[in-house]
C-alpha cells in the first residue's frame, strides 16, 4: 500500500516551536490519482499539483518529480479536489434545546471561543476548509477568524456575520423564553431593530464590529422560543434598509426565511441568499427564479433535531418541539422544487443546530432531494465561493488560488457519500493533522 503522504520530521519538529504562519513548507508537490480540480469541468487522471507560500503554483499532468527540498505529499490513490465550503455554521456551539439556553447564560465568550475553535477544527478536519458563520452575538468567531488569518491557529477560513438580525420579539431577539427582569440583559446586544432607521443602525454595528456578512431574520424560526409562527415577522421599509446599508458597505446579505411571505420579502430587497427557504408557492418559486439570489437549504438540521430527540425527548419546550417535528416532515420538499427551475444552489448545513465535522452529511440529503452528486458538489465549491464573494480564491484548485485541497478514497460523483468521510485537508498550504 502506497504511504497517504510523505512529511519530513524536520518538519514535524520544527512545528513545536515555530508559529504556524511559519510552518508552510517552501514548496510542496502533491501527485494526485485522480484531480477534479473544477466541479463542473471534466476531470483530470494523474496530476501534479505544485503549492507554494499557501497557493497553487501550478497543475501539470503525470507525477511530476519533487525538486531537492521540496515536500512530497502522495494521494496518487485518491481523488483530489478543492476544498469544501459551508456557507452556513453556527461555530460556537454543538447544543440545542434547553442545553443551548442554557449555555447562553453559563458560558462566558471566552468559553464560547474555545468552542468555536474546537467546532472549527472539527469542520476543517471534514474536509471544509471555509465556512460562513451567521450569528454570534459575542464575538467569539470574529476573533478566531482574526486568530486563523493571523497564523495564531489552526481552522477554516471563517466569512463572519457577526450577530444576526431581526426585529424585536423576532427570531434573533435573543432576550426570547427569559423572565421579563432578565429580558433588557439579553436584548443588550444591539441586534434588534424597529423600523427603517434603527435597522439601519444595527447593521452599521455589526459592520463596526468587522462583520464580513449581514444576516437578518425576515419571519420566524424553528428554534425561536416564542410561539409566533414562521411567517414574516419584518416590514418591507424594515427588511430593504437592512440590505441597502449593507450593500452600501459591501457586504452580502444573508437572510433566515421560512414563511413564502418572509422569502419574497428577502427577494424583493435584494438579498443575497436567503437560508432554510421551507415554505413556497407557485409565486415565490417564480420571483426566486428571476432573480439572482442563492438558496442555501440547510438540510442536516433534520439530523441534529433527530439525534437529541432520541438522546432526550424533553430536549425541546413543547412551542419549539411542535415546530421541528413540522420542520423534519417537510424538510427537502423546496430543494425538489427549487432545482429544475435553475435556482443559484450553495451549500450550507447550519451545523450547530446539526453537528459539528458531520457537515458533509449534507451531500447525501442533497442529491436524495433532487440533486446530482456533481450539482451538489458545485454547490459546495465554484456556487459557494460565488456566493461568499470569493471565487477569484477557493472553489477550484487552479494556479494564483489558495491551496485548499482535499482528498477522497473514491469518486465523489459516482457516490457523494464519500465525502462523508474525508482523508486528507490542506489549508492554505498547510496539512491538517
Amino acid at each position: 500500500m502506497k504511504p497517504f503522504h510523505r512529511l519530513s520530521l524536520a518538519l514535524v519538529g520544527a512545528a513545536l516551536a515555530t508559529p504556524l504562519a511559519a510552518q508552510t513548507p517552501a514548496r510542496t508537490v502533491i501527485h494526485a490519482g485522480h484531480l477534479l480540480a473544477e466541479p463542473g469541468k471534466p476531470a483530470r487522471g494523474a496530476a501534479t499539483i505544485i503549492v507554494e507560500g499557501g497557493k497553487i503554483v501550478s497543475i501539470a499532468d503525470g507525477h511530476q518529480p519533487a525538486e531537492a527540498g521540496a515536500t512530497l505529499i502522495d494521494l496518487s490513490d485518491k481523488y483530489v479536489l478543492p476544498g469544501l465550503i459551508d456557507s452556513h455554521v453556527h461555530l460556537t456551539s454543538d447544543a440545542g434545546g434547553l442545553a443551548g439556553q442554557l449555555e447562553e447564560v453559563t458560558l462566558s465568550p471566552a468559553a464560547q471561543a474555545f468552542n468555536a475553535e474546537v467546532n472549527g477544527m472539527k469542520t476543517l478536519r471534514a474536509g471544509f476548509t471555509t465556512v460562513r458563520n451567521l450569528g454570534d452575538g459575542d464575538g467569539a468567531t470574529l476573533a478566531l477568524r482574526d486568530a486563523i488569518l493571523a497564523g495564531k491557529v489552526q481552522g477554516p477560513r471563517i466569512v463572519d456575520a457577526g450577530a444576526s438580525i431581526s426585529g424585536s420579539a423576532g427570531h434573533m431577539d435573543g432576550s426570547l423564553g427569559y423572565r421579563d427582569e432578565l429580558r433588557p440583559f439579553f436584548a443588550g446586544a444591539g441586534n434588534t431593530c424597529n423600523g427603517a432607521d434603527d435597522c439601519r443602525r444595527a447593521v452599521r454595528l455589526q459592520i463596526g464590529r468587522g462583520a464580513d456578512v449581514i444576516k437578518f431574520a425576515s419571519t420566524g424560526g424553528v428554534n425561536s422560543r416564542i410561539g409566533a409562527g414562521l411567517g414574516k415577522q419584518m416590514f418591507d421599509d424594515e427588511a430593504q434598509a437592512i440590505v441597502d446599508t449593507a450593500h452600501l458597505f459591501g457586504k452580502k446579505v444573508a437572510v433566515h426565511a421560512h414563511g413564502a411571505d418572509g422569502i419574497r420579502l428577502a427577494l424583493a430587497a435584494g438579498a443575497d441568499s436567503i437560508e432554510h427557504g421551507t415554505i413556497l408557492d407557485e409565486a415565490t418559486i417564480a420571483q426566486w427564479a428571476k432573480s439572482k439570489t442563492y438558496y442555501v437549504p440547510t438540510l442536516s438540521t433534520v439530523n441534529g433535531y433527530k439525534e437529541r430527540l432520541a438522546a432526550n425527548p424533553d430536549a425541546y419546550e413543547p412551542d419549539v418541539l411542535a415546530k421541528i417535528r413540522w420542520r423534519i416532515s417537510i424538510t427537502g420538499k423546496s430543494l425538489e422544487q427549487l432545482v429544475p427551475r435553475g435556482v443559484k444552489i450553495a451549500f450550507g448545513t447550519d451545523a450547530g443546530v446539526s453537528k459539528h465535522g458531520r457537515n458533509g452529511d449534507e451531500f447525501e440529503l442533497m442529491v436524495q432531494h433532487g440533486m446530482t452528486p456533481l450539482e451538489a458538489l458545485k454547490a459546495a465549491t465554484v456556487n459557494a465561493a460565488d456566493l461568499l464573494g470569493l471565487a477569484d480564491q477557493i472553489g477550484s484548485i487552479a494556479p494564483g488560488k489558495s491551496a485548499d485541497i482535499i482528498a477522497v478514497a473514491s469518486d465523489p460523483l459516482a457516490d457523494v457519500r464519500v465525502l462523508k468521510k474525508v482523508d486528507f485537508v490542506m489549508a492554505r498550504g498547510r496539512v491538517v493533522d
